[in-house]
Formats: C-alpha cells, structure tokens, sequence
C-alpha cells in the first residue's frame, strides 16, 4: 500500500464509514466512523510521501514505533494515542490494513454498536430481555440504554429488536413497532407465542449456550 486512494478504500471498505474534508484543505483526507462521527483514518502527503494517522491503544503504539521505523507518533496528535505511518514501502500492506483495522475497532466501539451486535445474536424464534442484551454488549447496567438504542433502530431488517422483551417477557409498547400488535406478529411468525402482550421466557429466551 503506497497511494492515498488505495488507504482511503481500505478505510472505507469498513461498516458505516465516510470520508471528510473538515479542513477545506485537500491534502486532509479523513475516513470517519458515522455513529459518532469519530475519525480513525487521516490521510495527508507529508515530505514526499502519502502518511496516515491511526488510532492505537497505549499499550500497542510503542510495538509498532518498534518494529517499523517508519511508524512514528502521530503527528499534530496525541503521541500515546495516535501513530503515524509513513506509505514509504518498507512496512508490509498486511500490517498496515492491521493497524487501520485497529483503529477503526477503537473508534467504532461505543455502546450503541455493542447493543446491535448483541441483537443481532437473538436467533430466530427466540427472545433476549433488555438485561439480557446489556449483558451481551458488555455491561448489564445498561438495560435503559439498550431501550433507547432499540427505539433508534437506524436497520430493522438487519437488527430484529422485535425479539427483546421485558424482564417479565413483556411486549414493548405499541409505538414501538408501528402499530398495535406488530412486534407479536413479528413474533409469532417465528413461533414464538404471545398470550395477552406477554412471552412465556421458560420457554422462548434465548441462552447463550445454544449459539
């Protein structure tokens, strides 16, 4: 990898990813992660050469600096937390698109995205509770946050959230698909019975073990 555009292809081969030009400066090319809008890739020629600033975890960024000497701290950013990588051929496009990989992870993991993912895992014709899926993206005190992500739902197709239910296996309200009776014909077109708003758990909860 040595050109800009093939690191900005790269970039934007990512989930849910845009380039930008905040600086109206051409030579700044950013690939932002959309949920938060959060950069993880900046493109830029400097002496010569294209170079890319990515994120890193403190504890990584010194590995590269050590094993590459064209990774140097990132610059104009904060050196425990941002690389720099010089596109001068000396380091291998596979650690390269590792490093960018990287960085996109760091950016990218925020509790909304955790929520969706952990939806995403409710296999057909089975529920999760709101706990249950603040369980799975990594934090069970987030049940409230796991309601509000789910009422947000930006893909009902590609995240069923018609499979969460309450801790009592509760329906959610009737805005909340639509229309009254939506999520329990969602439901039951899974087989998953619903008797007076309400799923019978023992029976349709989803367990961890059988993923």
């Amino acid at each position: 990898m040595k050109t800009r555009k093939e690191a900005l292809e790269y970039g934007l081969s990512f989930p849910d990813t845009y380039k930008d030009t905040p600086f109206h400066d051409a030579n700044w090319q950013l690939v932002r992660y959309r949920e938060n809008k959060k950069a993880f890739l900046w493109t830029y020629e400097k002496d010569g050469y294209v170079n890319l600033n990515v994120k890193v975890d403190p504890e990584r960024a010194y590995l590269w600096r050590d094993m590459y000497k064209s990774v140097l701290p990132g610059y104009h950013q904060n050196k425990d937390h941002w690389n720099t990588i010089v596109l001068d051929g000396s380091i291998p496009e596979k650690d390269i698109k590792t490093m960018i990989e990287e960085s996109y992870d760091l950016v990218s993991d925020c509790p909304t995205k955790r929520i969706y993912d952990a939806v995403k895992k409710i296999p057909y014709g089975r529920v999760a509770t709101y706990a249950q899926v603040a369980e799975m993206a990594g934090d069970r005190k987030m049940a409230r946050a796991v309601g509000n992500a789910l009422h947000k739902n930006p893909d009902p197709d590609g995240i069923p959230c018609f499979r969460v239910v309450n801790s009592k296996g509760e329906l959610a309200g009737e805005f909340a698909f639509g229309g009254a009776g939506v999520q329990a014909s969602l439901l039951e077109a899974e087989g998953i019975e619903v008797v007076n708003g309400k799923v019978d758990l023992k029976r349709f909860q989803f367990v961890l073990s059988e993923d």
